[in-house]
């Protein structure tokens, strides 16, 4: 378990054109939701991307709270996938955003396909990383400095990937239980109430 800050933790999920809805909104449920024994919230969330509204998969439109460059500090940074992430070329501005923030203490974290953006950011060089599982040759032939792995969480302590478009839900409380314990995992799954442990 990490030592615990003395303010909440502050999470940012980035958006980006045709972004998978569930491998943001499944984490930014646990991330909003997640209180302690007493009902206070454990971490304060916010959304952001490089414009003042995404266009995610299948349609939905949201305007996200920060623009990229006005971003508040971040301890944990999620990237959702989807269609987009599969297209670093057109997402310049998150891999930029990324690299910039590679250099603070921040977790970088990605659900899904978003391992793709971490890649192109050269995050993920040398480590083992994972991805939808339908996308794991992908991932490999597009960047071979990465050690892909068939797995649905790979925690290389400030780097973590999840595989599959229900695995932000999965990511989330894998990063819940290591900012809060297990405790604080068990009590959010139970209010999920769905298969997660």
């Amino acid at each position: 378990m990490l030592k615990l800050w003395d303010t909440r933790p502050v999470v940012g999920i980035v958006l980006f054109p045709l972004v998978e809805v569930l491998d943001f909104a499944g984490p930014y449920e646990v991330f909003a939701c997640a209180a302690d024994a007493r009902g206070k919230e454990l971490f304060r969330v916010h959304t952001l991307a490089a414009a003042g509204e995404v266009a995610c998969r299948g349609g939905l439109k949201v305007r996200p709270d920060y623009s990229l460059e006005k971003a508040p500090g971040l301890d944990l940074i999620i990237v959702p996938g989807g269609p987009g992430a599969r297209q670093p070329r057109k997402q310049k501005p998150v891999i930029d955003f990324l690299r910039e923030r590679a250099q603070s203490p921040a977790h970088i974290a990605s659900a899904c396909t978003g391992s793709f953006l971490l890649a192109a950011a050269g995050l993920l060089d040398g480590l083992e990383a994972t991805t939808h599982g339908a996308r794991l040759g992908e991932l490999a032939k597009a960047f071979p400095r990465v050690k892909v792995k068939a797995q649905k969480i790979v925690d290389q302590g400030r780097v973590i990937t999840a595989g599959g478009v229900s695995s932000g839900i999965d990511l989330a409380l894998h990063l819940l239980e290591k900012y809060y314990g297990p405790e604080a995992r068990a009590r959010e799954a139970k209010r999920l109430e769905g298969p997660w442990q």
